[in-house]
């Protein structure tokens, strides 16, 4: 089981590659741009087939994949007769000149009309967005069939599930410190009983238990009603939740961390009660599927802008002893790792474990639309930004009379697509470090 939830994944994983790359070939194709070659992963070939002008094929690395269009990079203006070539003095534009002349060879005779730099501006962002939308209507399909198709379990209510006699002042070496009379639990002491359901806490309606225990902690050594239902009764009772330093958790009910990976702590309160409550299985209506589409949008963007310090926390994990963030970035060994381990678990329905494996796979996309929306180069963002400002250059040539051919160089930015890509080699194999030594396991 934990090589089939590792095989299901990475047939997800290499058809959404593949999907992406078909987001940016087709437009490609439709506006008449030469596409040479189409390849899911990197570097030596396993398979490949020639159709037309394009070469489709397999490679050795299943970590990415490419289109190869000819004439990516426009031609350098002329230099004035008698001038030295800046390509002569800088190693920059000795580079750049190296990566034109490249993109030049491509083009072979009769090829001239079917470049990319010669496209109009508009149909530059529709080529280069058709990936990451491609990786959009993934997620968005999966989450569909999970959401409203599936459905997922969904609270209806908070309940008590036990309370506890003592809340201990403390507790050492994991062990619970003994407690005495006056140290008896908030909820023992306001009568609270297992099989209580919780209606509201401080006069806020709950449902859920996250809801409820967020609600309790706001109120350290300050006395609330908390109303529940036992049997046909509706109870209030009086509670003064206990000051104790926990762990501080956002509002999703994940523990925050540090840029070292550190636990953050907070005092909160605490009435010394496990709180459960009743499920069913949930179906939404399609009309939700925009809000769960953005929902999943939000949480991926908040983790990417927060990358710095999550990769801090990767590294500690790695080569300390921080703790991995369950919600931070993961390699593709994480992804496969976690997948097995879902596969592999007891007591779980073939049912939720499929739909575990899909939500993987749904994440994924997600994370590969935001990704390459940065507007940086060499990822689909920074091309995307490249023809947005050739369309700002034109305009203002235009304005001032010139005619003409008007592109943006992206050349220059050569050396920023070089260092964004060592960068993201460096993230890469620490990732896949962390996921070895130090992985996220389920249940934590």
């Amino acid at each position: 089981m934990f090589l089939l939830g590792v095989l299901l994944v990475l047939i997800g994983v290499a058809l959404s590659i593949a999907l992406h790359e078909i987001g940016h070939l087709v437009p490609a194709k439709k506006f008449g741009v030469k596409v040479t070659q189409y390849m899911v992963g990197f570097g030596p070939t396993v398979w490949s087939r020639h159709r037309g002008d394009t070469e489709y094929g397999v490679k050795a690395i299943p970590l990415g994949g490419y289109i190869r269009m000819i004439g990516m990079l426009p031609p350098r203006k002329q230099d004035a007769p008698g001038t030295l070539r800046a390509s002569s003095t800088g190693r920059m534009s000795q580079m750049a000149d190296a990566a034109r002349e490249d993109s030049f060879d491509q083009i072979k005779p009769g090829d001239e009309d079917r470049v990319f730099y010669k496209l109009p501006v508009h149909q530059k962002v529709i080529i280069m967005l058709g990936g990451p939308f491609m990786n959009l209507v993934i997620a968005a399909v999966v989450l569909v069939i999970i959401a409203c198709g599936v459905g997922l379990p969904k609270q209806t209510s908070a309940s008590i599930a036990s309370v506890n006699e003592c809340l201990p002042i403390k507790v050492v070496n994991s062990q619970k410190a003994t407690c005495t009379e006056a140290d008896r639990s908030p909820a023992w002491k306001s009568g609270m009983k297992p099989g209580d359901v919780v209606v509201s806490v401080a006069g806020k309606p709950v449902t859920t238990t996250l809801e409820t225990t967020q609600e309790i902690r706001r109120y350290a050594d300050r006395a609330i009603p908390v109303v529940v239902k036992r049997g046909d009764q509706q109870l209030t009772l009086t509670v003064t939740p206990a000051k104790r330093t926990m762990a501080k958790v956002d509002k999703d009910g994940q523990e925050v961390l540090t840029m070292s990976g550190d636990t953050v702590t907070e005092d909160v309160g605490v009435i010394g009660t496990s709180i459960g409550g009743t499920y069913v299985n949930h179906r939404a209506p399609l009309t939700e599927a925009p809000s769960i589409l953005g929902e999943g949008l939000q949480r991926t963007s908040a983790v990417f802008l927060r990358i710095p310090q999550k990769m801090v926390g990767v590294f500690n994990a790695a080569f300390g002893d921080g703790q991995r963030d369950t919600n931070g970035p993961i390699s593709v060994v994480g992804v496969g790792r976690v997948a097995g381990e879902a596969a592999d678990t007891q007591n779980v329905g073939l049912g939720d474990k499929l739909v575990f494996l899909l939500s993987l796979i749904a994440s994924l996309n997600l994370a590969l639309f935001v990704f390459n929306l940065i507007p940086l180069l060499p990822l689909d963002g920074g091309h995307v930004a490249g023809a947005l400002w050739e369309g700002v250059k034109r305009g203002i040539a235009r304005v001032r009379g010139i005619e003409g051919p008007i592109y943006a160089d992206v050349t220059k930015a050569l050396p920023i697509a070089y260092t964004v890509s060592i960068v993201l080699i460096v993230m890469s194999v620490l990732l896949i470090y962390a996921d070895i030594v130090n992985p996220i396991k389920l249940g934590n």
